[in-house]
């Protein structure tokens, strides 16, 4: 393989899962992990990636960003978003992950006595001035666009924090378990869980069936989900199932059998 073509496909792949590791990248290229290090090199140079210590980030300019995909937010994803807030009490203590649904949950929470803690620059910068919100915020490498703070700096800060509730996001859910397509969120969302008495996963019903390229955790490893009245009746079974608390957006909230 020439080198541009080379390049271009680490490129293509880094832009595509938003992060990959060194490994993986050699594995897919069919090259030396010291001549993909180059590759990284010169595409950090010339602005494409972002290196980062085992791997690279994307941080071109086709990645959507989290404005993006807060303007295209779906009607069920406003719905879900407001059935989880309406679940969480004055008083809690609640940590947010970052992204497009748990922003709009962030948004349904002005007004409650909380103790916010987040890695979303969005979700800090829309709490900093709640009069009656207690906000921490978990500093990290910021990942492009997206405003979310993860990596090594994320996960040691999550070590020193405990939280009666997570609120997560996820970029796929199978009978596996959760997964997502950055591999550094992925390390910090599993900090987070393990930071967390309970865990809600906020997802629509497109998630479902769905796999990206890091796996987040087993499904038992989620106390509660909240997603819409479009989720499937096979996976309000299979949730169920598992002794995870099924919570839809039309305020069907039913525990689990």
């Amino acid at each position: 393989m020439f080198v541009d073509q080379r390049r271009s496909k680490i490129l293509d792949l880094v832009e595509r899962m938003g992060f990959v590791s060194l490994q993986q990248l050699a594995a897919a290229v069919e090259a030396s992990e010291s001549t993909v290090r180059r590759d990284l090199e010169y595409l950090d140079a010339q602005g494409h990636i972002h290196r980062t210590r085992g791997g690279a980030a994307y941080s071109g300019e086709s990645l959507t960003d989290l404005s993006v995909r807060e303007s295209r937010a779906s009607v069920e994803k406003q719905a879900i978003a407001r059935h989880m807030a309406d679940l969480i009490s004055s008083g809690d203590t609640v940590l947010l992950d970052g992204g497009s649904t748990t922003l709009e949950v962030a948004r349904h929470l002005t007004g409650k006595v909380l103790q916010v803690v987040t890695n979303s620059l969005p979700i800090a910068s829309l709490m900093m001035n709640q009069e009656r919100i207690e906000l921490i915020f978990i500093g990290g490498y910021v990942y492009p666009k997206t405003g979310v703070a993860l990596g090594d700096q994320a996960v040691e800060a999550l070590r020193n924090i405990y939280v009666s509730q997570l609120v997560m996001s996820a970029g796929g859910v199978t009978s596996e378990g959760l997964f997502n397509s950055n591999a550094l969120l992925v390390d910090t969302e599993r900090q987070m869980i393990r930071a967390a008495e309970h865990v809600t996963l906020v997802a629509d019903h497109t998630k479902f069936g769905q796999r990206a390229l890091s796996h987040l955790c087993p499904l038992n490893e989620v106390n509660q989900v909240v997603s819409n009245i479009s989720l499937g009746q096979d996976w309000q079974d299979m949730l169920r199932g598992k002794g995870i608390t099924l919570s839809l957006a039309d305020g069907d909230d039913q525990p689990a059998s």
